[in-house]
């Protein structure tokens, strides 16, 4: 898979990072919404797009309704990886085009490759 990592932590971009290309699988990363469409209109071939709920600037419910906008024809599987988890937040980002929503704090690694992995292979 060739994934587009979004979050503005620093550390879980790098923890991330590392567990899915241990594991076969392409990474670029993007430090917050902003640069997340920036990338996206250069290279928009990702198979994944991870992106986290709560950033400075754009929240990621702002993005996927951006991501919508902007490339409607984009076949990248949107699944958020956040610890924003109550339900009106999963919906929210359902209905702004996620497939799939982790939450984070219930989850090591290896758990979120693995569902991200069967989210994608669906």
């Amino acid at each position: 898979m060739k994934i587009l990592l979004v979050d503005d932590d620093e550390y879980l971009r790098d923890m991330y990072t590392i567990k899915f290309t241990q594991n076969g699988h392409t990474v670029q990363v993007a430090d917050g919404a902003l640069k997340a469409l920036s990338i996206l209109r250069q290279v928009s071939d990702f198979d994944v797009i991870l992106l986290d709920m709560i950033m400075p600037g754009m929240t990621g419910v702002d993005l996927l309704q951006k991501i919508q906008e902007e490339f409607p024809g984009l076949k990248s599987k949107r699944i958020v990886l956040s610890n924003q988890g109550q339900p009106e937040d999963i919906e929210e980002a359902t209905e702004a085009g996620a497939v799939g929503y982790i939450i984070k704090a219930q989850c090591i690694p290896s758990e979120v490759l693995k569902k991200v992995e069967a989210i994608y292979n669906k």
